[in-house]
């Protein structure tokens, strides 16, 4: 019998990296090969975006590229899975009749039943979460099912980083987002199994967890008997898993840091210091209209609270800019927000009217498309000045560095093997070159930095370090903490 052999292309978020981890896993188990090319595939999936229009774009491209290639192989599967899936599935068929399954973000654990469905009557298959409109919340969230089978090392970045869903859905609505439509409520995953499958992540190797929530310092999970765990509990209760060195956590929202946050992320040496605290915007009016529920006064205060906390945190932001009615006095707002808070990086994004959202209902789109290449442009400009500042203090530091191969220019030059350009991360989320050798990817090194640009350290190894193949660093050290004994499990870790 022929091994089926499956091929999966992602879109998007970390979260949508997770959901097709999570679906290979699964398919795996049912017998099928991982390939890479969609030619190859007897099953062909696209798991997809729908924040912005042109990572839907993308994906109609990439359909519309197999239409003759479907068409001459009838037997294939082919499907479109996430959030343009459960936001646009009649329109999806209409565009590309030749789709077999269109599965949404909730009904992830459908999909071996409906390649099974599409094999035996050749008729598309469609499983969608109930709209926001449908029904009560609660059958809403029912509808809305927290995928979370076993894990699939293969499709991680690295093998030694994970992510952990430990929420889906987002009840914020802002005026632009379809995600709370596309990903239903707010849900809290339940801490026990969260911390198991930290556990067995930590087991499988992984010494880098990143918890993934759409607002993540939302969290909270309550009990029968009325206890609520908070993510401050959460952090508290996995960082002590074995084999586990570094703990990360995305996307946070500004009304909701709160101290006894931060003071987790201060006092657990585990938990990185690191934030991402999207702003999207510098002026009241726009925040306003976005529905983003603070105003730029207490997203102000948040950051000095963040730094008064936790010394020596980065700090990274998202912005959008030509939003609906944005001036150019409202944009500049923005350009003296990014330039004052010192961000340690932010993500810049035009805005793109998203249909079903409340922005294109109530709001025209009315900042022309080369006002909005000009603001984004010079918005990113001011944001590289600042993060060359802030990457420069570091140069002549001794940083932790997670190594996590290769880099991309050593990739490009086809360089895998002895000495070569590596990539890593330190603690606050830096990105470091530097020469090594492969085989330490996994390890958490000292590297010396020399130089910086704006987005990018160059270091060097600290020599006279120990650095056999087998054997774990460890953990960094905080100023004035001792770091805890290394854990007495050992890993053979990969090569990459």
């Amino acid at each position: 019998m022929t091994t089926p052999k499956l091929y999966i292309e992602t879109v998007g978020c970390q979260m949508n990296v997770l959901d097709s981890e999570l679906v290979v896993g699964s398919l795996r188990r049912q017998g099928y090969e991982l390939v890479h090319t969609p030619q190859e595939a007897d099953v062909i999936f696209y798991n997809t975006c729908s924040v912005r229009q042109h990572a839907e774009d993308k994906i109609y491209s990439a359909l519309g590229r197999l239409r003759g290639h479907m068409e001459r192989h009838p037997d294939k599967v082919l499907g479109v899975l996430g959030c343009m899936a459960q936001k646009d599935q009649e329109l999806i068929l209409r565009r590309a009749p030749y789709v077999n399954i269109v599965c949404g973000t909730g009904q992830l654990a459908q999909l071996p039943a409906l390649i099974e469905q599409v094999k035996a009557t050749r008729e598309p298959q469609l499983a969608l979460s109930l709209a926001r409109k449908e029904a009560s919340r609660e059958e809403v969230t029912a509808s809305f099912e927290s995928y979370d089978p076993m894990r699939d090392p293969s499709m991680r970045p690295t093998p030694f980083q994970a992510y952990v869903r430990v929420q889906i859905g987002c009840d914020k609505f802002c005026t632009y987002c379809v995600v709370p439509s596309t990903r239903g409520p707010e849900q809290g995953r339940h801490p026990e199994h969260i911390a198991a499958e930290v556990k067995q992540l930590a087991d499988e190797g992984a010494i880098e967890i990143t918890l993934l929530g759409q607002t993540v310092n939302s969290y909270r999970y309550k009990y029968g008997d009325g206890r609520v765990v908070r993510l401050s509990d959460l952090l508290e209760k996995i960082h002590d898993t074995p084999g586990l060195a570094r703990i990360k956590f995305i996307t946070n929202f500004p009304r909701d840091m709160g101290d006894d946050l931060l003071d987790a992320v201060r006092d657990l040496p585990r938990v990185m210091p690191y934030l991402h605290v999207p702003a999207q915007s510098g002026c009241d009016i726009m925040l306003k209209r976005m529905k983003r529920m603070y105003t730029i006064e207490s997203y102000r205060e948040m950051l000095v609270r963040c730094r008064e906390k936790i010394p020596g945190v980065a700090i990274s932001s998202d912005f959008i800019v030509g939003f609906c009615g944005e001036t150019e006095e409202s944009f500049q707002k923005t350009c003296d927000l990014v330039r004052e808070s010192r961000f340690k990086n932010s993500f810049i994004f035009k805005y793109s009217a998203r249909a079903g959202t409340k922005a294109d209902e109530l709001y025209p789109d009315d900042v022309p498309e080369e006002v909005k290449k000009v603001r984004n442009n010079e918005l990113l400009a001011i944001q590289s000045e600042v993060s060359l500042a802030d990457q420069r203090q570091m140069v002549g530091r001794t940083v932790e560095v997670l190594v996590e191969g290769p880099s991309k220019n050593a990739l490009k030059k086809g360089e895998t093997s002895g000495p070569t350009q590596l990539t890593g991360r330190t603690p606050t989320d830096h990105i470091v070159v530097f020469d090594g050798n492969p085989r330490l990817a996994g390890r958490i090194l000292p590297v010396t930095i020399r130089e910086a640009a704006a987005f990018t350290l160059f270091g060097d190894i600290v020599t006279g370090e120990q650095v056999g193949a087998e054997s774990r660093e460890p953990l960094p050290e905080r100023q004035g903490e001792r770091s805890p004994e290394p854990s007495e499990k050992r890993f053979t870790l990969p090569l990459v």
